[in-house]
């Protein structure tokens, strides 16, 4: 299929912008079917107030030990008694054997 460059207009700021036949080929190679409906502009910036939702700060961890191996760790929710947290490590491999 031969994509040639199309002119949209942003929904966030109303500018039109230019979906490139190279932003299309890319679109259809990880099988998106909508047009992107904000400028680069305007996805940026969204996409930056997702990540910096919290603040500009990391987020919370709490220490935790591990209850497969024992190491003193750091996760990012608080743990509850009865319940078993892991390491990444021992998290990625007991992940892995599921």
């Amino acid at each position: 299929m031969s994509f040639q460059d199309k002119a949209l207009q942003c929904s966030d700021c109303g500018t039109t912008f230019t979906f490139s036949a190279a932003e299309q080929e890319f679109f259809q190679s990880k099988g998106y079917t909508n047009e992107p409906k904000r400028c680069p502009t305007c996805r940026q910036s969204r996409k930056a107030e997702r990540v910096g939702s919290s603040g500009g700060r990391s987020r919370q961890m709490f220490p935790a030990t591990c209850a497969e191996c024992g190491k003193d760790t750091e996760v990012p929710f608080e743990p509850r008694e009865g319940r078993p947290v892991y390491c990444s490590t021992c998290f990625t491999k007991i992940r892995a054997n599921r």
